[in-house]
C-alpha cells in the first residue's frame, strides 16, 4: 500500500504527494501475471492478429499494419507503444487542423467522429482490439496489464506537479479510467482515478479491474 508524505503546495491546490512503496510480493506477483497474461493473450488471439492485419492492409495497402507512438512511462521514461493502425497513414500530419474539435477536457485529444479513422479502424477502436499489440509492451516490461494510461509527451508538458504523480508507476493497458467511462471522463477525473489506483493498488484491486475490463471490452459506448 502506498504511503502518504506531508502536504506539498502547488500552483492550483495543496495536496499530499504519493510515495510508492510496493511490497516485494506484490511486485513479483504483478510481473508474473503480466508475463503470463501477455503470453496467453498473444497465443490465443494470434488468429485475430492475422485477421485484423489483413483487413487493415486491404483497406489501406500503403500504410503499415502497426502504429507505434512515443509515450511516457514510469518515472518519465519514453518508450514506443504499439497499436493496430486505425487511422489513415498521414493522421499525425492532420492533427493540428483538428485540435479545435477536441471533445475531452485537459491535456488529451479525443474526437468522436475523427475523420482520420478508417472503416476497420472504427471497429477495432470500438471493441478495443486496436490495443492488443500492447501485450508486446507488457512482455518487455514497459507496460503492465493494469496501470495508468501512458500519456503522450505533449500531454505531459501540460502536467502540473500533481498530475505528474501518474508517472510514479508502470503504465497499464487498462485501469480505473478505462472501466469507469473512458472518453466520457474528463482529464482531471482521470488523474484522480489514477492516483486512487496508485494509492490503493494490490493484486485484488488489479484482478478486479481486469475482470471489469473483460465485461466492458466489447461494445463500449465510450470507446472512440
Amino acid at each position: 500500500m502506498a504511503k502518504m508524505s506531508p502536504i506539498v503546495e502547488t500552483r492550483s491546490r495543496p495536496y499530499r504527494s504519493i510515495k510508492v512503496q510496493d511490497k516485494p510480493y506484490y511486485v513479483f506477483t504483478k510481473r508474473f501475471i503480466d508475463i503470463l497474461g501477455a503470453l496467453t493473450g498473444i497465443i490465443l488471439l494470434f488468429w485475430l492478429f492475422l485477421l485484423v492485419a489483413y483487413l487493415i492492409k486491404r483497406e489501406d495497402p500503403r500504410g503499415p499494419i502497426f502504429f507505434k507512438q512515443v509515450r511516457i512511462g514510469k518515472d518519465g521514461k519514453e518508450f514506443y507503444m504499439y497499436k493496430f493502425r486505425s487511422m489513415v497513414s498521414n493522421a499525425e500530419d492532420l492533427l493540428d487542423s483538428l485540435l479545435q474539435h477536441n471533445e475531452v477536457s485537459g491535456a488529451m485529444f479525443k474526437m468522436k467522429d475523427d475523420p482520420r479513422i478508417t472503416k476497420i479502424g472504427k471497429f477495432i477502436r470500438k471493441t478495443s482490439i486496436d490495443e492488443l499489440p500492447q501485450l508486446w509492451n507488457v512482455l518487455k516490461g514497459e507496460m503492465s496489464l493494469v496501470g495508468p494510461r501512458p500519456p503522450l509527451p505533449r500531454e505531459v508538458m501540460e502536467y502540473t506537479n500533481y498530475d505528474k504523480q501518474r508517472l510514479l508507476v508502470t503504465p497499464g493497458c487498462t485501469g480505473l479510467w478505462q472501466v469507469s467511462g473512458r472518453n466520457s471522463v474528463g482529464f482531471e477525473e482521470m488523474v484522480e482515478m489514477d492516483l486512487e489506483y496508485i494509492r490503493n493498488r494490490n493484486m485484488i484491486f488489479d484482478v478486479k479491474i481486469i475482470l471489469q475490463t473483460v465485461l466492458v471490452l466489447f461494445g463500449s459506448k465510450n470507446a472512440y
